[in-house]
Formats: C-alpha cells, structure tokens, sequence
C-alpha cells in the first residue's frame, strides 16, 4: 500500500513550481488565489527573500504541495494513507477531502500571518544524536525556554525557541557529539510555546470553518497517529490549533505508516527531504516492518 507525504517549511525553494503553474488544476483558480492572498503566489515562489518569510512560506508550499499531489494522482499514484509534515498535514488533509484548495490556502494564510507575529525565535536540527540525549542536555544546561519542535528522524531532532538560547544551546550539543547543528531558515520558533499566541487566535479564525470527513486516513503530528475515522469538524480544528505549538511526531507517524502496512511512499513536494527521513526511520525500525521508498 502507497502513502503520500507532504513536506513542510524548510522545503521551499526559489522557483519551486515551475510548469505546475501552467497546469489547469491551478489556471483554474490563479486569479482568485492571488486576489486572496493580494500577490501573485506563483511570483513569490520565484523570491528567495520571500520564501524566507512564513507569511509567504506557507501560502507557497501548500499550493506548490497541493499541485506536486495532484501531478502524481494523475500519473498513477493511489495513496491508502496520508500524511505531512506540519504545514504538509493541510496538504495531506485536502487530499483526504476536509476542504477544497481554496479553503486550504485561506488556512494557511492566516496560519503563517499569525505564526509571524511571533518575532525573536529559531530553530536548529541537531545531527546525530537522539531526542533523549538532547532532551538531557537541555535540562542540564538550564535551557528551560527552549522546546523539541520536530522529532524528525532517530538522530535528526529540531530543538525551537529563543534565538539567543538556541545559539546558546548550539555549541553544547556539538560538544556532546552532534554531527552537525543547522540553523532552519525559517521566520520564527515554530512548533513551540512561542507560539501560543498565535494557536489561541487560530482557534478563533477556525470557528468560522467547517471540516468535511476525511475519505482517506491522514496521520496527525500533534499524536503520531492517525485522525479518527470519521473525525467531528471540531476534532480536526482542535488538532491543527495544537499542532502550532507542540512538536511533530514524525517518527511516529511514519513508524505508524509502516505498522499499518504502507509499502511505499511518494512524497509530494518541491525537493525530497520527507523521503530522506523516512529511509532513516525505515532503516531503524524492526525488519518486518521496513517498506519500500518510492
């Protein structure tokens, strides 16, 4: 059985898209898409400057996701399982039938418009150890304001938080033996208590929607496991308002992908970082588990 997967921020790059632009799926809606974000989206996903900024980051990806997916359907592709990571879990969740492309992008707009009003923080991947020891070294070192925003892969971790206490933290965990630490380009402390702000006003601004049921299974990062079937509006509206603040659990949810028997993934997006982290999480989980990446 085939999964789809959907990056999330971090994935962007200057010029993604491309000739998916020229696509009906997408001349279809252009004019309407850029009279609701109030610039042409496929233009913005030209400028580096841009895409550094959420506010366009996440309107780009999601559409760029979204048109990557579609792409793939038409060529063959027959997901029985969905999912994404943060910003990709909307991708994964319009897949599944919760809102039309539309509705999609007036989520995400406003989901990076509020997540930018949190100014001053960072996030970094840490390299080569696991969460454990660097969960350890944190509490060891006083870093008390800084949080686990992605558990990416067994030894990929991304701590988020206050720019000055991630540099501060930085130089620990490459003394305890990290491979390497990168700084994220991204605009803010994602996935962190940074962000409470901003999921108390997305609660608000998603009062106004309500969710269709989903028709495919769709992995939620805030539990690592899949939404219920036939999850209430309310459900899914509560677990996007956490997913802001608490960390993804994407080891989890691709370990849950392979227990519940995908086979292969597919990963719908610019570039192929999602396959790269599932192959590491593959090649840690037992043997009767392993699936192939596609």
């Amino acid at each position: 059985m085939q999964a789809m997967i959907f990056p999330g921020q971090g994935a962007q790059k200057a010029g993604m898209g491309g000739e998916l632009f020229d696509l009906p799926d997408y001349a279809a809606i252009e004019a309407q898409a850029d009279a609701l974000l109030g610039y042409s989206l496929r233009d913005a996903c030209q400028d580096a400057h841009k895409l550094a900024d959420t506010r366009y980051t996440q309107p780009c990806l999601y559409m760029v996701n979204a048109l990557h997916g579609l792409r793939a359907l038409r060529e063959g592709a027959a997901p029985a399982f969905l999912a994404g990571h943060s910003l990709g879990e909307y991708n994964a969740l319009h897949a599944a039938g919760a809102f039309d492309l539309m509705t999609g992008l007036r989520l995400v707009q406003r989901r990076g418009e509020l997540m930018a009003q949190a100014s001053g923080g960072a996030m970094a991947a840490v390299l080569g150890l696991e969460a454990g020891r660097i969960i350890e070294l944190m509490m060891a070192n006083g870093l008390d304001a800084v949080d686990i925003g992605n558990y990416n892969a067994p030894t990929q971790t991304v701590v988020s938080g206050p720019r000055d206490e991630i540099e501060r933290a930085l130089p620990l965990f490459e003394a305890a033996g990290a491979g390497a630490c990168v700084r994220l380009a991204v605009s803010g402390a994602f996935h962190s208590r940074m962000m409470h702000e901003a999921a108390r006003a997305y609660a608000g601004f998603l009062d106004g929607f309500a969710f269709s049921p989903l028709r495919l299974p769709v992995m939620s990062n805030v539990t690592g496991t899949f939404y219920p079937a036939q999850a209430p509006s309310a459900v899914i509206a509560s677990l996007l308002v956490r997913q802001i603040v608490r960390p993804v659990l994407w080891v989890k949810c691709v370990q849950g992908l392979l227990r519940s028997g995908a086979t292969s993934f597919v990963e719908a997006g610019p570039g192929n970082v999602l396959t790269r982290l599932v192959a590491q999480i593959r090649a840690a989980a037992p043997a009767d588990e392993r699936a192939a990446v596609t």
